[in-house]
């Protein structure tokens, strides 16, 4: 007999039971999210993705230990954007990464460096996403500060 046969015969198969009522204590998986912070001391924003927005917000102001390097000068931030519904990460992540490089692509108006004229330009983008994207089952929720 060759070794892989014996340790194949040692093995005794294992079967997945679950206890009762166990399979309804299993989480669903967290909603993932995409969002725009503006920060309320220079026309800047930041777009993420997240499962725990209130959280992320946290870290970016520096609360909590986390944040991106990126939105350490824009200190504090704000919602601006929140856009829920995503099936998954990989479909938020996609979603982020187009909002991001079409607001790279568009042109903007850099004498007016206003914080409206940049939530402005993110809004046009995001548009353009939504005509790239099928983004019936979002929910998009802007806020004003």
């Amino acid at each position: 007999m060759s070794l892989t046969a014996a340790f194949r015969a040692a093995k005794t198969p294992r079967t997945l039971r679950s206890k009762p009522g166990e399979a309804a204590k299993k989480k669903a998986a967290p909603p993932w999210c995409v969002y725009l912070i503006a920060s309320s001391r220079i026309p800047r924003t930041y777009v993420g993705v997240t499962t725990d927005f209130p959280r992320r917000l946290r870290q970016h102001n520096g609360e909590l230990k986390g944040g991106a390097k990126a939105a350490c000068a824009g200190r504090p931030w704000n919602l601006a954007c929140l856009i829920e519904g995503f099936v998954s990460r990989s479909e938020a992540c996609e979603f982020e990464s187009r909002w991001k490089n079409i607001s790279q692509k568009m042109a903007r108006k850099r004498n007016e460096p206003r914080m409206k004229s940049v939530l402005q330009h993110r809004e046009a983008a995001l548009s353009r996403v939504e005509t790239l994207m099928d983004c019936s089952h979002l929910n998009i929720k802007w806020h004003s500060s």
